[in-house]
């Protein structure tokens, strides 16, 4: 299974999605977790364009193209194969990402990045997207002073609170264009909370494994 984790800046996917990995692993799952941008030796290059503060003002349609480029080689060489050896893949974004940042956000035509995606990746999607949903106001805050965050991949921290706002409006479209792929996470709850909510989600589509199967 496939299942991503999205947001806006600050709202923790990366640090709940490990715990994730840890409930999946305890259930006896074998895992691959990676990230967006980033996830191989290409797209960590490309990450350190992206997300560089140097690059403010970065024109959407060759950042878009930038993701596009990371994503293709990301699915092609990461993510499918663990697939096919049976692994769960967890993703700290993806797709719905560049809906939100670069669509929603940067106004460039949703259609057409659909369009772009389908051509590019087969229109290949998750299974399952976690959303953790906070108000852009708590995630600034929370992005600025969290210390382990690099000054290095700032660029998107230093963006208007109306930017984070529409990058939000849109995640919330999403989710509700696609209930059944989406869950809601209120990231705005203490750390303990969102990651119960997260595993009560998981047990639900993965049952514990029998680890001492009889032969």
């Amino acid at each position: 299974m496939f299942i991503t984790f999205e947001g806006i800046e600050g709202s923790g996917k990366t640090t709940r999605m490990r715990e994730a990995g840890r409930f999946l692993q305890s259930r006896g799952y074998e895992l691959l977790l990676t990230r967006e941008p980033g996830g191989t030796a290409l797209g960590e290059r490309i990450r350190a364009i992206l997300l560089s503060p140097e690059q403010k003002g970065m024109d959407p349609t060759a950042e878009l193209l930038l993701y596009m480029a990371d994503r293709a080689d990301h699915v092609n060489t990461l993510i499918r194969p663990a697939l096919a050896k049976k692994k769960v893949v967890l993703c700290d974004r993806y797709f719905d990402a560049t809906l939100a940042y670069q669509g929603y956000a940067r106004g460039l035509d949703i259609e057409l990045l659909r369009a772009f995606h389908r051509t590019a990746l087969n229109d290949f999607m998750p299974d399952l997207t976690f959303l953790l949903d906070l108000p852009p106001e708590i995630g600034l805050s929370r992005a600025l002073g969290d210390r382990s965050r690099s000054d290095a991949e700032s660029r998107f921290e230093q963006e208007a609170l109306d930017f984070h706002a529409r990058v939000r409006a849109g995640y919330l479209s999403l989710a509700d264009e696609d209930p059944e792929r989406f869950i809601r996470i209120d990231a705005a709850a203490a750390p303990e909370s969102v990651d119960r909510q997260i595993r009560s989600a998981l047990e639900e589509r993965f049952p514990e494994q029998d680890r001492n199967p009889q032969k």
